[in-house]
């Protein structure tokens, strides 16, 4: 990280809160979950589908964990009565994955028992790289018992071929993204390319394997390569879908939807939203220097 990343890393906690709200609003679908509906109608008058995220993670008290998972099922509910073609995305984290392994599972099962009595997918959310082996462990026991539920690997991670190769046998659903935490060059690649390489090799194998994989991407080198491997094995429109996250490059999003592809977009939302976005700016400088250059345009 340079000195000017480190800058405005250190910086974050004086920025105003009203203006990382300004920053983040195309990113964020809102505090509430009629925000959040209102999106997904947007988006799939678009022509896409979406997964809901209840923002929040990191719980350490067990009535913390209590009302995210009410979160879920509330949100659970509200699909099924709105008619959303919307699945959701799970946090083990936010059920109480570092506090009690038992709780989260108890906590998780609930909320996938009532996703899979709805007919709604559950995505397992793949985290930094002291969750993985209890998130992956997780999956692998849930799978057994239910259909709805897919997981996430992050293609800088080093491990995460020889974590695909294993899940492979279950007909794993999997989304494939780059990943966003901070992770040491011991077990994370740095190389840009190296972890665009990488990436193509996990959708490659995932589809020549005969799993649905979710390209989860807005690098437009990826997403040419993916139309390329599509071409190339003959794989039909519904063996996978390209992800992308709400707010970002609609424009390319537009693309891919207008060249015939399946596109579901993430969308975050809740009162959590100001943590989640101070996070992700100080794991991302770069886009962190738009909040500083947010302060000094506002009111122009």
């Amino acid at each position: 990280m340079s000195i000017v990343d480190r800058t405005v890393v250190a910086l974050m906690p004086l920025v105003p809160k009203f203006i990382v709200g300004r920053v983040a609003s195309p990113y964020i679908a809102g505090d509430d979950l009629d925000d959040a509906v209102d999106t997904v109608r947007s988006l799939m008058d678009e022509g896409c589908t979406a997964t809901l995220d209840v923002l929040g993670e990191e719980v350490d008290q067990i009535e913390q964990t209590e009302e995210f998972t009410h979160q879920y099922l509330v949100t659970l509910d509200r699909i099924q009565e709105e008619d959303l073609d919307c699945g959701i995305s799970v946090k083990l984290s936010a059920l109480g994955q570092s506090i009690d392994n038992e709780l989260c599972e108890s906590n998780f099962r609930e909320v996938l028992e009532k996703a899979e009595d709805l007919g709604i997918f559950v995505r397992i959310d793949i985290e930094d790289s002291s969750t993985i082996d209890r998130t992956l462990d997780t999956y692998r026991k849930f799978r057994k018992d239910y259909t709805n539920v897919g997981v996430a690997l992050q293609s800088y991670m080093k491990r995460s071929m020889d974590d695909l190769r294993s899940l492979v046998p279950l007909d794993v659903n999997m989304r494939v993204c780059k990943g966003i935490y901070v992770e040491p060059a011991e077990i994370a690649y740095k190389d840009k390319q190296k972890i665009r390489d990488n990436f193509m090799l996990m959708v490659e194998t995932l589809m020549k394997e005969g799993c649905y994989v979710g390209i989860a991407t807005h690098d437009r080198q990826l997403v040419e390569r993916s139309y390329e491997l599509i071409e190339r094995l003959g794989m039909e429109r519904d063996q996978y879908e390209f992800q992308m996250l709400l707010g970002v490059l609609p424009r390319l999003r537009r693309e891919i939807l207008d060249a015939g592809h399946r596109l579901r977009v993430y969308v975050p939302y809740g009162e959590a939203w100001y943590a989640y976005s101070t996070r992700r700016l100080k794991e991302n400088p770069a886009v962190a220097g738009h909040v500083f250059r947010a302060m000094f345009s506002f009111g122009r």
